[in-house]
């Protein structure tokens, strides 16, 4: 009898390590693939940077100096039918300007000679044939620093949407590919990593001239997505 118990157990840890073998043959049949997708996608908008600097001997001087400025360009923007969501102010600063004379009369120091003040505002354009028009009608209302020019689209995530389906149809057809060139079957997907991408142009960074017709090619933008996806592969005839 206890032979037959030894028997059986062992029987028993036998089959037991056969599907622990059966089962780690099984985890290693899989195949990791990226699929890749790019869209070039027309911009269709525009987004500005620009701001108002100015200098004064008082502080409260030149804050005043640059809010009159700025007021005159935000007017002529909401004029030129630019909309209050598609203004936003970005930054507002006051430093003192220090004298350069390190002479040995003057012992070396540094001197307060004035303030200067700045006013920093993003605009959003949203008709790119207007852009020309609406950054001339700002430097003639008093804009004098330009920090900046980026091209969007309205709705991001949609383009997005769109593109991360492609990576993931690209990811199935090389896993497709892969699994045949090795005699196998593909089988489902065990886990998909997204691995994200990028999108838009990077912003252009310039001083700002007056212009009486500044030209600017909007191009298009690219979009890239990319995912990471694990398929399990299985013996043609079911093994």
């Amino acid at each position: 009898m206890k032979a037959k118990k030894i028997l059986a157990a062992a029987l028993m840890l036998s089959m037991s390590a056969g599907a622990l073998a059966a089962s780690e043959a099984a985890a290693l049949r899989q195949i990791s693939v990226t699929g890749e997708s790019t869209m070039q996608v027309a911009p269709e908008l525009a987004t500005i940077t620009l701001g108002v600097t100015e200098e004064a001997g008082e502080a409260a001087a030149a804050m005043a100096a640059v809010s009159d400025a700025m007021g005159a360009v935000i007017a002529r923007l909401k004029d030129g039918g630019i909309a209050a969501e598609d203004l936003q102010t970005r930054q507002i600063s006051m430093h003192p300007v220090w004298s350069q004379d390190r002479s040995y009369d003057s012992g070396g120091r540094r001197e307060i000679t004035g303030f200067q003040a700045s006013n920093t505002l993003m605009v959003r354009v949203r008709d790119l044939d207007r852009l020309g028009p609406v950054l001339d009608a700002v430097l003639r209302a008093g804009a004098n620093q330009f920090q900046g020019l980026s091209f969007g689209v309205a709705d991001p995530s949609a383009v997005t949407d769109q593109i991360r389906s492609e990576a993931v149809k690209d990811a199935i057809r090389k896993a497709q590919q892969l699994a045949e060139a090795a005699g196998m079957e593909l089988g489902p997907v065990r886990s998909i990593n997204e691995q994200g991408g990028g999108g838009g142009r990077p912003m252009m960074v310039m001083e700002m001239a007056r212009s009486d017709a500044m030209p600017i090619e909007a191009g298009e933008l690219t979009f890239s997505h990319n995912v990471s996806v694990v398929f399990d592969m299985t013996v043609p005839g079911g093994e």
